[in-house]
């Protein structure tokens, strides 16, 4: 009798993460430090804005700005990180006026110095279209938009949905729309005002979801 071979298997090789990968880290990094320290500022405990970390932030989101990102992971995760910088300034700035201007503003209550603040209105960043006539026999693409939702939903902090109850929700927006006569349903995944905005629009008006 030939007795067995007990094969190890192979071990499993971390992937170095790519220097775009770390440059996103950093900046990302560098944003959550400069909200702590504007919510440290709005609550007295700074005697002045973070103007440092502000210049260093803007400076690395420039940089972005000015070079084209191919891998399409790294591209989303910036947009999303540039569109919460936007928000966030809008906000800061406002509150900073208010404060020199001696009335209220978005920080003026103890209970919002504490908390993380809200963005304010930002442009809307298109993350992802695509359109349905049979999302049970679309697999790909709505395994795709499904990956876009999860994707923007955990930049921002929030939980996914199951793939399941997604599918079920896309279906029955294209079989409601459907009903108007449309043979199409396009979808849209985007930031706006600080929010993940996920869309369904037949040919003839729009529709949320």
């Amino acid at each position: 009798m030939v007795a067995a071979r007990l094969v190890s298997p192979p071990a499993l090789t971390a992937v170095a993460p790519t220097e775009t990968e770390r440059d996103l880290d950093r900046l990302e990094g560098e944003l959550k430090k400069l909200e702590a320290e504007y919510n440290m500022f709005f609550g007295g405990r700074l005697p002045r804005p973070p103007w440092e970390t502000r210049a260093r932030v803007d400076a690395l989101v420039k940089q972005f700005d000015r070079i084209y990102i191919q891998n399409y992971a790294d591209r989303f995760r910036f947009t999303t990180i540039r569109s919460r910088y936007a928000a966030f300034t809008k906000l800061w700035d406002r509150g900073q006026r208010a404060r020199e201007e001696g009335r209220p503003g978005p920080f003026s209550s103890a209970k919002m110095a504490t908390e993380k603040p809200r963005p304010a209105s930002a442009d809307v960043q298109i993350l992802h279209v695509a359109s349905f006539r049979d999302p049970l026999r679309e697999t790909e693409k709505l395994r795709d938009l499904y990956d876009s939702v999860v994707e923007a939903r955990r930049t921002l902090g929030q939980e996914g949905v199951p793939f399941h109850k997604f599918a079920e929700l896309v279906k029955g927006q294209v079989d409601k729309l459907r009903t108007t006569g449309t043979e199409e349903v396009a979808f849209r995944v985007a930031l706006k005002d600080g929010k993940v905005s996920f869309t369904a629009r037949a040919l003839k008006g729009a529709k949320g979801v």
